[in-house]
């Protein structure tokens, strides 16, 4: 997990203190949940519960009604602790930490009579960490949106400080992997260089995979071929611009973007354009997707040789 500054984490609790996090099965993988750690501490007793939502602010739980809750509650005058344990692939051990809360009610949950879905409100700002790692995935949706056309060139130091493994990499036309070179990557799209003829590869549907290190993680990236450039010199060889399907772009793709795209903007002193395009502007709504502008001017660029291909899509 990247390290954020003291500066960040109040930044990140005062844009998104109010926001609650729905705690999916992909944002327990994402933010390092570990699940069956999860307890809520009242009048010196534990309980298991499953933390449904949370935001800075609370947090809602699912627990059992009949395990003996209710009359601590009630002994406490509803106030309570809510324990938060993650792991990250990067370290070695979880870290865990209690939030002071006090219970705001409760429902039943679904059609059950045992089990009910409680609020907390928080009586105090949580730790750190929690801001951290829910904060990230905060930030990294929200730039999804806005910055979705802003294109990450792959140049050798942007490949290091992504942490993407190679440029070389495949894409999967049709379920047939086919090798192809990263030339940029952006939350909305990609552009590659593959073997191939242009009017039998637009409008296909395709996947591409991008390996990440530090942790090592593979995004599959499920797609749509939108345009096609010449590559010059190279008849054999064709650019292509794939336009993902961004109701499906993983969040952990979209974490690794944003943290490269918040350190350039550091770097640079609050700048936030890291090539000659500009980020289209955040709609909370978009029927259609605009396609990606064209790429920078790929000739006297050396391409490396690809394997040829052993099908035709």
């Amino acid at each position: 997990m990247a390290l954020i500054t003291s500066q960040k984490i109040v930044v990140l609790y005062e844009r998104y203190k109010s926001i609650d996090v729905t705690f999916s099965k992909e944002m327990i993988q994402v933010s390092g949940l570990v699940a069956n750690q999860v307890y809520l501490k009242c009048v010196g007793d534990f309980w298991p519960c499953v933390i449904y939502s949370s935001s800075f602010q609370g947090a809602k739980i699912i627990a059992n009604t009949k395990s003996g809750i209710l009359s601590k509650l009630e002994q406490s005058n509803n106030m309570a602790s809510i324990r938060f344990c993650f792991k990250f692939q990067d370290k070695p051990n979880p870290i865990a930490f209690f939030v002071n809360a006090k219970c705001a009610g409760y429902t039943a949950y679904g059609n059950s009579k045992d089990v009910a879905l409680f609020s907390l409100v928080f009586t105090q700002r949580p730790p750190d960490a929690l801001i951290e790692i829910m904060g990230r995935i905060l930030d990294a949706n929200v730039a999804s949106a806005k910055r979705r056309e802003e294109r990450i060139l792959l140049t050798a130091d942007s490949i290091r400080k992504l942490g993407i493994s190679s440029k070389d990499t495949a894409v999967f036309i049709q379920g047939v992997p086919r090798n192809c070179i990263l030339r940029d990557v952006s939350f909305s799209g990609a552009k590659l260089i593959m073997m191939g003829i242009a009017k039998f590869l637009v409008d296909k549907n395709s996947a591409l995979r991008i390996d990440f290190n530090d942790p090592r993680e593979c995004f599959l990236l499920k797609g749509k071929f939108i345009r096609a450039e010449p590559v010059e010199g190279r008849k054999d060889l064709v650019a292509l611009i794939i336009h993902f399907n961004e109701t499906n772009v993983p969040m952990g793709y979209k974490i690794r973007l944003n943290d490269f795209l918040s350190q350039v903007r550091a770097d640079r002193g609050g700048d936030n354009t890291q090539n000659a395009e500009q980020p289209a502007p955040a709609k909370a709504a978009v029927e259609k997707t605009p396609e990606p502008a064209p790429d920078q001017e790929t000739a006297g660029d050396e391409i490396p040789e690809l394997d040829t291909p052993q099908e035709k899509a």
